[in-house]
């Protein structure tokens, strides 16, 4: 029954990716189509408001500059309302401010669609500040990363001179991608009893006539997006544990396919841009079959349970159920630990901190490796990087100038494309060491050996790769948690994007070079084998030893 219920998500997940990617395609290929029709109207407005009469394609550094501008313009808006919400309205259980440090955290989190959260969702925000920062921090951030895939992926694909408009695809992202699908989401969720109201929390008389207090509020239209954007961050401090925001097994796979759609469909939109459809096919089968492995080691790890109840009499039969969901049970809740951390989203049904040491080891994986479908758009940049550093390794064995969708990658590609792969570690491995040297850090670990180390090491790769989950063990909200963090998210979520950006900008600048008798083919069965080694070659020389001291180690204790 556990295998039946995973088969069939994966199943309907690859009969809608395909033809959601056509979808995206038609959205950004800013070639005239049916959806022009559907949401030219609002559109219009849109960009007679910001001042977008005339919507040309702009050079990559305009485009990274149109972005980081946004994106911080975004963000000082967001920090007020943070720093002024109990002077703010829609505040009816007269929630404070947040403190600063905490505040810039939680602002850095959202925008860099990250949404690491060091605060309670239902005791720490407003519902103001759910809706007017949170929530629409939800659709902002996504879009921008949305704009940025869409962008990279013109670079990589046209023979033009062009990555496109950010502000087109900016709004286009939300008009015509993020509002309607999390409109219909939303409806679906409150049709199956997930709360939408501006009520205040409930007081109720308990059977033993003890008063109880029950949150509520407007969480239906947040689940909708924090899945459908792969931003993670819940209305509830247990997030998807939650039953208000994942009440029944339904639910949680409407949850799982929300956050997981997108990502999915991507590679099918790059085959479209690419002109080649093969080409989609391979970096999907590249992050699926990386994904099945992962899946499988969580679920046999999580299934087998903890030996050492065994060694005490416990009956361990069942699968290791300690901070899992009865209502989920093991393959459900292992199946959302690998989507939520593939697709970069961040949600959680069930408790990290309480999976066994490999099944932990999976989501910590995936986020080092952060090519698994990865969120909005950077799962997809990320592969397409290292699809161009594997052609680069293969030419350079066969003596050959490497070439990709017919443009030669030189120096310069390989230069920027080191920078981003580089930047990924570094920002992880350094303040986790950082952490260990100083009671700041090392005061909040709830664990010490190795489930200590893990759970550090955690904190600070969630950070790097914009996916918000946590192990929960830690103590967080320090300012030494709370500032390292929001430094890693910030240089995690530009520092990639610009480099690739310019990788993009460079390649739409070369001419274009005929397929020969001598092109190294990137649409068959081969490159995706050399993908998949190329991927977790460079993983496992970046990470294989902390992983080592951390998840592994652990797991060798208790055999």
């Amino acid at each position: 029954m556990d295998i039946l219920q995973i088969v069939i998500v994966i199943g309907v997940l690859v009969l809608i990716a395909k033809p959601l990617g056509n979808v995206l395609y038609h959205v950004f290929s800013n070639e005239p189509n049916r959806t022009d029709h559907v949401f030219g109207w609002l559109e219009r407005p849109i960009y007679a408001l910001i001042g977008l009469k005339q919507r040309g394609g702009m050079s990559w550094k305009r485009y990274a500059l149109s972005f980081v501008v946004t994106n911080l313009m975004l963000v000082a808006i967001g920090y007020i309302l943070l720093r002024m919400q109990s002077g703010l309205p829609l505040n009816p259980n007269d929630i404070g401010s947040m403190e600063p440090t905490l505040a810039f955290n939680t602002i850095i989190s959202f925008m860099t669609n990250t949404n690491l959260q060091h605060y309670s969702g239902e005791t720490g925000l407003t519902y103001f500040a759910q809706m007017a920062v949170i929530t629409m921090m939800m659709f902002t951030s996504a879009a921008s990363g949305f704009s940025v895939a869409a962008a990279f992926v013109r670079g990589v694909t046209s023979k033009g001179k062009t990555i496109g408009n950010f502000f087109e695809d900016f709004v286009k992202a939300h008009t015509r991608v993020f509002l309607p699908l999390a409109t219909i989401v939303a409806l679906v969720l409150v049709a199956l009893q997930v709360p939408q109201t501006l009520d205040p929390t409930l007081s109720l008389t308990t059977l033993q006539g003890a008063t109880q207090q029950i949150a509520i509020g407007p969480v239906a239209s947040l689940e909708s997006i924090k899945h459908l954007g792969t931003n993670g961050g819940g209305f509830f401090g247990v997030n998807s544990a939650h039953p208000f925001e994942n009440p029944n097994p339904l639910t949680n796979v409407i949850q799982i396919l929300s956050m997981w759609a997108l990502p999915a469909s991507l590679p099918f939109m790059y085959g479209r841009f690419a002109n080649n459809r093969k080409q989609g096919w391979v970096i999907f089968a590249t992050m699926m079959a990386l994904f099945l492995v992962f899946l499988t080691v969580a679920y046999t790890a999580e299934k087998s349970g903890n030996p050492l109840l065994n060694d005490v009499g416990i009956d361990a039969s069942q699968g290791s159920m300690e901070g899992k969901e009865v209502r989920f049970g093991i393959a459900q809740s292992a199946l959302f630990t690998t989507v939520t951390t593939a697709a970069t989203t961040g949600s959680v049904n069930n408790m990290h901190d309480t999976l066994t040491p490999l099944g932990g080891l999976v989501p910590l994986a995936e986020m080092m490796l952060n090519v698994v479908f990865g969120g909005k758009g950077v799962g997809l940049i990320n592969m397409l990087m290292y699809a161009i550093l594997a052609v680069f390794i293969c030419g350079l064995m066969v003596g050959r100038t490497p070439e990709f969708l017919g443009r030669k990658i030189e120096p310069h590609e390989m230069k920027l494309i080191a920078i981003a792969i580089l930047a990924h570690p570094f920002i992880i491995l350094v303040p986790t060491a950082a952490a260990f040297v100083t009671e700041l850090g090392m005061g909040s670990l709830s664990n010490s050996g190795f489930h200590g180390i893990t759970q550090a090491l955690y904190e600070y790769a969630s950070s790097a790769a914009n996916n918000g989950s946590g192990f929960e063990g830690l103590a967080d909200n320090t300012p030494f948690w709370n500032i390292t963090t929001g430094l890693v998210m910030f240089v995690g979520r530009y520092i990639s994007i610009i480099a690739m950006l310019a990788v993009a900008g460079s390649l739409t600048r070369k001419q274009w070079v005929p397929e020969t008798i001598g092109t190294f083919r990137t649409d068959n069965a081969l490159f995706v084998f050399l993908l998949i080694g190329t991927v977790i070659l460079i993983g496992a020389l970046t990470f294989l030893p902390v992983i080592v001291l951390g998840p592994i180690a652990e797991h060798l204790t208790i055999r």
